[in-house]
């Protein structure tokens, strides 16, 4: 399924060498997202930093949302994940995006301009009708919670 998303440019310095947002291979979810910088910067241990990406998309379908996840390369290898775990762009934002990163790690990390640091996903939105009752029809789980079906 195909969808129209709107991409705008927002940083001139960026025109010239610019990276649209990409599937790495044929089987990739997400697509990545580039760090909009003209220089490469520090980020230190235990801290975050917001990284420009440059861009801004406008999804205008408010049946479609993105999410901002992190690369699983840089978050296991390099500890870089992301400093708000998801980011979740709403189909009616038209701001630049921007990635929060942190680093878990116990080294300092650089990032460096068109670095991929980060990957945008595109899922539907389920839009609920809520009935209010005063019980549910009972299921064999009822009200068990974590770990009521065991290890094995």
């Amino acid at each position: 399924m195909m969808n129209k998303i709107e991409i705008k440019i927002l940083r001139n310095h960026i025109k010239k060498n610019f990276f649209l947002p990409t599937f790495s291979t044929l089987g990739s979810s997400g697509l990545d997202l580039r760090a909009c910088l003209e220089e490469k910067i520090k980020l230190k241990s235990q801290k975050t930093i917001l990284i420009p990406t440059g861009i801004a998309i406008y999804i205008a379908n408010p049946n479609i949302t993105a999410l901002i996840l992190p690369r699983s390369g840089l978050g296991h290898k390099k500890g870089i994940v992301l400093g708000n775990l998801v980011g979740l762009i709403d189909s009616d934002y038209q701001g630049e995006l921007m990635i929060s990163l942190w680093n878990r790690s116990q080294k300092d990390f650089y990032i460096y301009p068109n670095a991929r640091v980060a990957q945008i996903v595109f899922v539907p939105i389920i839009r609920p009708n809520f009935s209010l009752v005063n019980d549910f029809n009972l299921t064999t789980r009822s009200k068990q919670g974590f770990g009521h079906s065991g290890i094995l």
